[in-house]
């Protein structure tokens, strides 16, 4: 099993390697340019906004839309029937801790119905409802490996925490693939935006099939959805981050690693750009985004301002110190930015005093975090404990 992780993180890491040799970037902080950002705090018509109902209905609206319209595309939220069915496929790794389900995920649309596949494992010590923590994958699967890749899908340690923790992979709801992303979701129940320039696309996909797993979470009695995270990876990071933001069901948003597109700020075209990912993904976001090849400044937005939009939840980034093709700084400038609505919108007692530079330690608080971690780009165990303490510390609030 060890051997078999171990082949499966190089064949990642390869994969990565390879793109970055593609493609020339950036990795000297002197070449960054200067940063001239949107102001959030100021509307499209210039009204300075200031208090929590001037956000709530007039700026965050906005800026959702033109998330939606210039870089992630539409997520429907229309479809006609919605069920659930409890299959049984594999085996459970964890049957003295855990309770395996399986669900088919059945959505039906104009006569059209597509079947996603999610996996759940349930604490069997927990009388109560539990959290629930949703892990968007988008790896290769392995039938060596099964259900779960010890250190990034770590359910045991989840399980003996008290959480309910499920998965779904990417490939279900749209494939990952240039030639075959529109096979899913996307081709099957909603067609029509792929004659659209804004419309949907992988990430937008891969974020409605997250919030087809929550409508089954509202479902399971065993689940308490007032204390929900969704976590993804790298690519599913920026899912993640997409999805926290369009569905207020989820109480914590955690994505890793996310990047360009993700939680770094674009305008620094440090490491990965919107060019480099627009040219060697051209299928997970938007059309209209391409325009922003090589033209990061003249964007209405920066991903500062995607961070907000999760507010009032809570919002956690993360980062790997040799991760530069991510920018680790960008993503952390990001969270410093846009923490910002929660002390001066919402009041509530959010800081990120140090500089990147300074960063020694995890800043773990109540709304917002962020911790950086030695070695590369990857999502490991250790990752995962800082993401658990900052969910019991946001999960405790509730009670």
């Amino acid at each position: 099993m060890k051997n078999l992780l171990v082949l499966s993180t190089l064949f990642f890491l390869i994969q990565t390697t390879n793109l970055m040799a593609q493609y020339s970037a950036n990795y000297d902080e002197s070449k960054v340019p200067p940063l001239i950002l949107p102001d959030p705090f100021v509307s499209d018509k210039g009204t300075l906004i200031q208090n929590i109902s001037d956000w709530e209905n007039i700026r965050r609206p906005e800026l959702l839309e033109i998330f939606r319209r210039e870089v992630y595309g539409s997520i429907p939220k229309d479809f006609d029937f919605i069920s659930f069915q409890i299959v049984s496929e594999n085996q459970n790794p964890y049957p003295d801790e855990a309770e395996l389900k399986e669900i088919d995920i059945s959505v039906t649309r104009n006569g059209e119905t597509h079947t996603m596949r999610l996996n759940l494992f349930l604490p069997k010590s927990q009388k109560s409802a539990a959290p629930i923590v949703l892990l968007i994958n988008y790896k290769p699967a392995d039938p060596a490996i099964g259900l779960v890749e010890e250190g990034f899908w770590p359910v045991k340690e989840l399980i003996a925490k008290g959480f309910a923790t499920a998965s779904f992979h990417g490939e279900t709801v749209a494939p990952d693939d240039p030639e075959r992303f529109t096979e899913g979701v996307i081709g099957k129940l909603y067609p029509e935006e792929l004659a659209k320039e804004d419309g949907m696309r992988t990430f937008g996909a891969w974020a409605w099939g997250a919030m087809r797993a929550m409508d089954y979470f509202e479902t399971e009695p065993r689940i308490e959805t007032k204390k929900s995270a969704i976590v993804g990876h790298s690519r599913a990071g920026k899912t993640a981050l997409w999805t926290g933001v369009n569905d207020s069901r989820w109480a914590v948003v955690i994505p890793n690693e996310s990047g360009c597109g993700g939680a770094a700020i674009s305008r620094r075209k440090f490491g990965e750009t919107v060019k480099i990912i627009n040219t060697a993904f051209p299928y997970w976001f938007n059309e209209n985004f391409k325009k922003y090849n090589d033209a990061e400044n003249t964007l209405p937005i920066d991903q500062h301002m995607l961070a907000m939009l999760v507010a009032p939840r809570a919002l956690y980034f993360s980062s790997a110190r040799e991760d530069r093709w991510a920018d680790p700084k960008g993503e952390y400038l990001s969270m410093k930015l846009g923490s910002r609505v929660y002390s001066e919108i919402y009041g509530k007692e959010v800081s990120f005093p140090l500089e990147f530079e300074k960063l020694e330690k995890p800043i773990i608080q109540h709304y917002a975090g962020y911790h950086i971690r030695e070695g590369k780009h990857n999502l490991t165990l250790e990752d995962w404990d800082h993401f658990i303490t900052f969910m019991e510390l946001n999960f405790s609030q509730q009670e």
